[in-house]
């Protein structure tokens, strides 16, 4: 179903110029978005792309400038911004394990060798690999590491779109703190952007592209509390860079409604929000012509080849799993649709646009110590890679795909070649291996995970898998170490890329570098080398 505003009579202008950011505070600790800064820097001016460069807010971090020469290293005197159009894809927790596993798994699904099959993804010409750690943490979390991506620093684990010198949960800790994300620089400089994501539209990763907290869990306002903090989803929809997000494609819209309001889907209190506000109508009241979707059908309904906005909220939490969406009764589109649905909405912006398109459950599977959802959505952000790269053209197009961070999935056992990677180690035709303890044992683990040995079970025993169908999407593969979730684990993670300035990825980066790329591909930031 779609809800659509009128259109006003006068719609609001696109912001052409930068206000100076450093002047700019929280005002009653509400965690605001500034326009970028263009400071007593002179914008340096593309001669390819056109555009004025400016010079972010917390261009003065250490490490901002850090990652900002490691870039310019690299970059050279004859570097020019070409990308007319930058598109980041993020798989969250798609570490190098998840891509292998994904690979094969995708490889089998459709009837080939896995091992030798290749994701749309690893085609990709040029590929590096990302540091994750955060300003404080060895192994970091899904908001340090979006906020490295989306604005060139590194921060504390579980603080959104700030420096360092944040305090978790201390609203008042962020002022000052401040950053500029590349959406926001783009917004300002006249660009399209969008963000889409089956995690919650205010979770971690797209929440980086818009908002700042202190904490990332404040993502409605009984997370807040009496902080005096701007929960995320009104920042989303009060963000005040350019004339706002063009289209926001994902789930999570129990964040914008209060209870009293029934959802659209379920008949349930739409949300928990205690302030009353509805803002959902909200957005809808904005400038210009806006629709509202929460399933299939209104998704089918709305010409993306238009100007209108789109705001698109399928389900009161996250979106389905890949492997699941098909049970769903209302219905809702794949990651594929929702990534085809916003390119051809941005495109129709002749100054070009920044996109963001997270596959955010494929972190949610690992959690739960169930490769098979985790590795269905590894498939589909493939496909959505593949979407992406039919509809645009790599002369003009950045394109990214990398990981915020991984997780602790192993692939072990020397199975026999084309041995189902959901299956149990096989050494060949009916030979099934079987560890010391007997059992057999499949090729996918986790270091640690709720399927573990429980704290005080002291004669607990692994179970036996022999007559386990472990290729179901409900089995959980068996952790070594007990824990409630999964953990995310701490190595480097793949970063594959084409188009004007993927030739700037290469070897060991820091995950910060990837802001610093696209700033400078797209000629969006300026850099005085």
């Amino acid at each position: 179903m779609t809800k659509t505003s009128p259109p006003p009579t006068s719609p609001r202008m696109r912001v052409l110029f930068f206000s100076l950011a450093g002047a700019l505070g929280l005002a009653a600790c509400a965690a605001s978005v500034s326009q970028p800064a263009s400071s007593d820097a002179t914008a340096r001016q593309s001669a390819d792309t056109g555009r004025s460069g400016v010079v972010p807010q917390q261009a003065g971090d250490s490490y901002y400038e850090s990652a900002a020469s490691s870039v310019a290293a690299r970059a050279g005197d004859s570097f020019a911004p070409k990308a007319k159009n930058v598109i980041l894809f993020v798989g969250d927790g798609m570490g190098v394990s998840t891509v292998t596993a994904g690979r094969i798994y995708a490889g089998q699904t459709r009837g080939v060798d896995g091992e030798s099959y290749r994701l749309t993804m690893e085609q990709l010409p040029y590929s590096a690999f990302s540091k994750t750690y955060s300003h404080d943490s060895q192994v970091s979390d899904s908001a340090s590491t979006a906020t490295a991506m989306m604005s060139g620093v590194k921060t504390g684990s579980r603080t959104l779109g700030l420096r360092s010198g944040v305090a978790h949960n201390n609203c008042a800790s962020a002022e000052g703190q401040e950053t500029d994300s590349i959406f926001e620089i783009a917004e300002a400089a006249g660009l399209a952007t969008g963000i889409v994501s089956t995690a919650r539209i205010t979770h971690a990763t797209p929440a980086a592209a818009y908002a700042e907290a202190a904490n990332r869990n404040w993502e409605d306002d009984t997370e807040v509390g009496g902080s005096g903090c701007t929960d995320i989803a009104r920042q989303m929809v009060e963000w005040p860079a350019g004339d706002g997000f063009e289209i926001i494609l994902g789930g999570g819209r129990g964040a914008f409604y209060p209870p009293s309001i029934a959802d659209p889907e379920t008949g349930d209190p739409a949300g928990r929000r205690t302030d009353g506000a509805n803002l959902v109508d909200a957005w809808l009241s904005g400038s210009g012509e806006r629709t509202y979707v929460y399933d299939q059908a209104g998704f089918d309904a709305v010409d993306f080849a238009s100007d209108t906005r789109v705001l698109g909220l399928f389900e009161p939490s996250h979106m389905q799993y890949e492997l699941d969406r098909a049970e769903d009764k209302a219905g809702e589109p794949s990651l594929a649709e929702l990534t085809r649905a916003a390119i051809t909405r941005l495109s129709r912006d002749e100054d070009g646009y920044v996109l963001l398109v997270e596959g955010g459950r494929i972190d949610h599977g690992h959690h739960a110590t169930n490769a098979a959802r985790a590795l269905g959505d590894t498939d589909a952000l493939d496909q959505a890679v593949a979407a992406a790269l039919e509809m645009t053209d790599s002369s003009d197009t950045l394109i990214i795909v990398t990981a915020d961070h991984s997780h602790t999935l192993t692939i072990a056992g020397y199975p026999v070649r084309g041995n189902p990677i959901l299956g149990k180690v096989g050494y060949g035709p009916g030979g099934m291996a079987r560890a010391d303890d007997g059992k057999p044992y499949t090729t996918l683990g986790y270091a640690n995970g709720m399927t573990g040995c429980k704290p005080g079970q002291e004669d607990c025993a692994r179970a036996d898998l022999t007559d386990v169908d472990t290729t179901d999407k409900d089995f959980n593969q068996q952790a070594l170490v007990f824990s409630g979730s999964e953990t995310h684990a701490g190595e480097d993670v793949p970063l594959y890329a084409s188009g004007p300035g993927a030739e700037l990825f290469r070897g060991t980066i820091e995950q910060n570098e990837i802001f610093h790329v696209m700033g400078r591909a797209s000629g969006l930031v300026t850099y005085e080398d």
